[in-house]
C-alpha cells in the first residue's frame, strides 16, 4: 500500500450515501482554534472531484482538476467530523461544475462551486496585468514558526512558512506599512502541490493588513481562487497583498508560483477585520 502523504490525508473525504461524503476537520490545520479558510476549502474540492468522477465524463474526456472556486463561509467548522452534499451541476465539453455544501451538527457551514477541468504546465500567452516579481529564492528564506504559547496558529506547525526578507511585521512586530506578506510554503514530509492543495497556499499567508497595524481578527467571508497551471514538484511562493481596507472590512490578493517559477494560482478573498 502507498503511504498517503499527511495533508493529502487530513483533506481527504469518503463515500457515505448518494452525493454524501464525510471528513475529519483536523485540528492541527486552526489558526486560533479555527480551521483555515483554504484547508476547508480543499476538503470540500476533494468531494467535488469525487462527485464529478462518480459522474463519469463525457465523450471528449474527463475533467480531473479543480480549476476555480468560490466559497462562502457562513460559520466556522470546529475540529472534527463534517458532512458535505454534492451536486454535479452541469459537465460540457471542457468543465463540470459542482456545488459542494459543507455541514456539522445539522448547520450549513460553507457553501463552495467548483469549476473542473484538465490542467497542464502552461505558458502565459498574453496578461493586461502588471505581474509582481516572485521575489526571493526559497534558499534565501527563513521558516517562520509563531510559538505556541503567544500565538495559537497551529497550521504553521504543520505546514512550513519560509519569510522572504524584511517581513518585520511578523519576525519583529514592526509593520512596513506596505500591505502585503511574502513566503514560500511547504506541506508536511515534502508531499507536491496539486490542484486541490494549491487552494490551501492561497489562503495560509498571515493576514497582509497586519503590514499596516497589529491586528486580531480576519475572518474570511468569502474566497476566490483560480487555478492555472499544474505545479512542478517543491514548495511553492506566494504573495498576499491588502488591497483596500473600508470600515471592518478587507479584500486581498494571492499570487502563488511553483518552484521553476511557473504562476499556478491567483485568489481574491474579502473578509472582515479587526485592528488591535
Amino acid at each position: 500500500m502507498s503511504q498517503v502523504s499527511e495533508y493529502a490525508d487530513v483533506s481527504a473525504v469518503t463515500p457515505s450515501g448518494d452525493h454524501l461524503w464525510s471528513a475529519e476537520i483536523d485540528p492541527g490545520w486552526t489558526i486560533l482554534g479555527n480551521p483555515n479558510g483554504g484547508y476547508l476549502q480543499t476538503v470540500m474540492a476533494r468531494a467535488a472531484v469525487a462527485e464529478a468522477e462518480a459522474g463519469g465524463t463525457t465523450d471528449d474526456g474527463s475533467h480531473p482538476h479543480i480549476v476555480a472556486a468560490s466559497t462562502h463561509f457562513l460559520r466556522s467548522p470546529r475540529p472534527g467530523p463534517v458532512e458535505l452534499v454534492s451536486e454535479r451541476m452541469r459537465t460540457g465539453r471542457t468543465t463540470t461544475q459542482v456545488r459542494v455544501r459543507m455541514i456539522q451538527a445539522n448547520q450549513i457551514t460553507g457553501e463552495s462551486l467548483f469549476t473542473l477541468g484538465e490542467l497542464t504546465a502552461a505558458d502565459i500567452d498574453w496578461t493586461t496585468l502588471n505581474l509582481p516579481d516572485p521575489g526571493a529564492p526559497f534558499s534565501d528564506c527563513t521558516r517562520f514558526t509563531p510559538p505556541r504559547e503567544q500565538f495559537p496558529v497551529e497550521i504553521l506547525h504543520r505546514a512550513g512558512l519560509y519569510l522572504h526578507p524584511g517581513q518585520t511585521a511578523l519576525t519583529e512586530g514592526k509593520p512596513r506599512g506596505l500591505g502585503e506578506v511574502r513566503a514560500w510554503v511547504e506541506l508536511p514530509d515534502g508531499e507536491n502541490f496539486t490542484p486541490e492543495s494549491l487552494l490551501l497556499a492561497a489562503d495560509i499567508l498571515p493576514p497582509a493588513p497586519f503590514d499596516i497595524r497589529p491586528g486580531g481578527w480576519v475572518p474570511t467571508i468569502e474566497l476566490s481562487t483560480y487555478i492555472r497551471a499544474v505545479p512542478v514538484p517543491g514548495p511553492v511562493n506566494v504573495l498576499l497583498t491588502a488591497n483596500l481596507i473600508q470600515g471592518d472590512r478587507v479584500d486581498e490578493s494571492a499570487t502563488v508560483w511553483d518552484a521553476a517559477g511557473n504562476l499556478v494560482a491567483q485568489s481574491h478573498q474579502f473578509a472582515g477585520i479587526r485592528f488591535t
